[in-house]
């Protein structure tokens, strides 16, 4: 089992950053990949990126080079680093965790409650 909470979300001017962390519990927090998706109003959920048990990451192409994932495995924390933010980054942004590690939502198992994120222009 595991149980995750997202903080860090809130608004910022278009430019700006933010930084979302995920804080994880249970001893078994390393063997899960780590994933960001988002969701906006009236949207399906959206794959962001996500960090492997081994570090490996992945991003979705409209995030590269903007947003960075690093996990503290010391301190069961996943971050997201978003920078250079855009009106279309608004979203509600959730952390999960999953054993596969791809970019389906319904490949992870546990999921935090997510975070309000929104770039006005």
């Amino acid at each position: 089992q595991v149980h995750l909470v997202e903080s860090g979300g809130g608004l910022v001017q278009a430019g700006g950053s933010l930084r979302l962390s995920c804080a994880g519990s249970g001893r078994t927090f390393t063997a899960y990949a780590m994933g960001w998706f988002r969701q906006a109003p009236g949207k399906e959920r959206e794959f962001v990126g996500r960090v492997s048990w081994s570090g490996s990451i992945v991003y979705t192409d409209s995030v590269k080079g903007r947003f960075t994932i690093s996990r503290d495995n010391a301190k069961n924390t996943v971050y997201l680093q978003m920078n250079s933010l855009k009106p279309e980054d608004t979203a509600v942004y959730y952390c999960a965790a999953g054993l596969l590690g791809s970019s389906s939502w319904n490949n992870y198992n546990y999921w935090g409650q997510g975070t309000q994120v929104t770039v006005s222009s």
